[in-house]
């Protein structure tokens, strides 16, 4: 089950989004070649990149344009002041304040426990952060219920929720500093769980993010947009030696560097998501040959020409073990509708309180005991427009939508 009523609506979608990527990424791949064909050095250009390259004159031609390493960042992101930021946010947000307990048990010593209250006064739930790596434990992020929301034994009790994480560990000399992504991975991960502590359903099965797979990263994408923004960033982005605030050159480069070959990475995407459809989506029982059907359905999504043997249906562990069948492009969808659901949010002020409550009222507290679509329309006052997402990434200036909304209902 998916917010999207039938295939037809994703193909529609998938269109679009293939359209306007293949001429971002088509300018992409140029652009990359005319840097790598410069000579450097003792070293002669490159005039027949492959697709084995691309990796490598990417990064380089990153560091020219935006003069900017990422680790540069990381002395403003100690791990302290991040998980204060994000709380901040919370709070500005939802009303919601953190308190450590030090008197609840924890399965490790370095996981915190806290105890979440609502504006009121009224008892949210507690979280509980598992932040560093360890011998025993599986690398990776992700979000997970101790207890869920809703009926239980013949009461309805508060969940307690976890975010377990593998961020870089403090030192007896070095405080644990974040890179950016790492940052962006605590703000993901914090929003699973504000889905999980603002439920308010009566059952379990329905509660917090027990809902269609192309909803549930509504709530954790649209986090990590307060992470672009200098008004976001500027809650907890401090140098952890002199106090000084995040620099607005940075800022810049940030989210300057965020659209660098944005064509690129979106037409991959769309790659992926039209392999998925075509071996799961289509009567694939008269396909005799793998790489030939692959070909032939990835021949629009596709820049460079196909390589003899190698080939992505074998390996794509997402579509064939992983559950996805025909759902990959819930990536995709899932980016509409936070880019789609923080204009709003721009619009009014990203610390709005009357969008960030018509979005808990809405979104983050009714679990799946409504049609998403539904829950989306109350919040937004509209189905989402699936040109967001090309706006913000610098792939489409202005709203020209040419086929409807991304999930219209039937």
């Amino acid at each position: 089950e998916r917010m999207a009523a039938h295939p037809d609506q994703v193909r529609v979608f998938m269109d679009r989004l293939l359209m306007i990527s293949r001429k971002a990424a088509e300018k992409d791949l140029a652009e990359l070649r005319e840097f790598a064909a410069i000579p450097e050095g003792l070293k002669e250009g490159l005039t027949d990149v492959q697709p084995w390259d691309f990796g490598f004159y990417s990064e380089k031609l990153q560091q020219k344009k935006f003069d900017f390493d990422e680790e540069q960042l990381r002395p403003y992101f100690r791990l302290e002041n991040v998980v204060e930021g994000v709380f901040e946010h919370a709070r500005r947000l939802y009303g919601l304040t953190f308190k450590t307990r030090t008197d609840l048990p924890v399965y490790h010593p370095d996981v915190q426990v806290f105890e979440v209250i609502g504006e009121t006064g009224k008892f949210v739930g507690l979280f509980y952060a598992d932040f560093f790596p360890r011998p025993s434990k599986q690398g990776g992020a992700w979000m997970t219920t101790f207890r869920s929301q809703g009926l239980n034994f013949g009461k309805v009790e508060r969940p307690h929720v976890s975010i377990v994480c593998n961020l870089t560990k403090p030192t007896p000399t070095q405080p644990s500093l974040l890179t950016l992504d790492e940052v962006r991975t605590v703000f993901h991960e914090f929003g699973h769980a504000l889905h999980a502590l603002l439920s308010d359903v009566t059952f379990r099965s329905l509660s917090g993010t027990s809902v269609f797979w192309d909803f549930v990263e509504l709530p954790s994408q649209i986090m990590e947009n307060w992470v672009k923004e200098k008004e976001g960033l500027d809650v907890f982005a401090q140098h952890y030696q002199t106090d000084q605030k995040i620099p607005e050159d940075f800022i810049r480069k940030i989210k300057e560097s965020q659209l660098f070959q944005a064509g690129w990475m979106s037409l991959r995407q769309v790659n992926f998501c039209t392999l998925d459809f075509a071996w799961h989506a289509t009567d694939v029982s008269k396909v005799t040959d793998v790489e030939a059907y692959e070909v032939a359905m990835t021949q629009e999504s596709r820049i460079f020409p196909s390589i003899l043997g190698a080939i992505s249906s074998c390996g794509f562990s997402h579509i064939f073990s992983g559950g996805y069948s025909a759902g990959y492009y819930s990536y995709k969808w899932a980016e509409v509708l936070d880019a789609d659901a923080f204009e709003f949010f721009k619009e009014k002020g990203i610390f709005n309180r009357e969008v960030a409550t018509r979005f808990k009222e809405n979104v983050l507290s009714k679990g799946g005991t409504e049609h998403p679509m539904e829950l989306y329309k109350k919040f937004r006052g509209r189905e989402p427009d699936p040109d967001a997402l090309l706006r913000r990434d610098g792939l489409l200036q202005r709203s020209s939508p040419t086929f409807g909304s991304v999930g219209a209902s039937k």
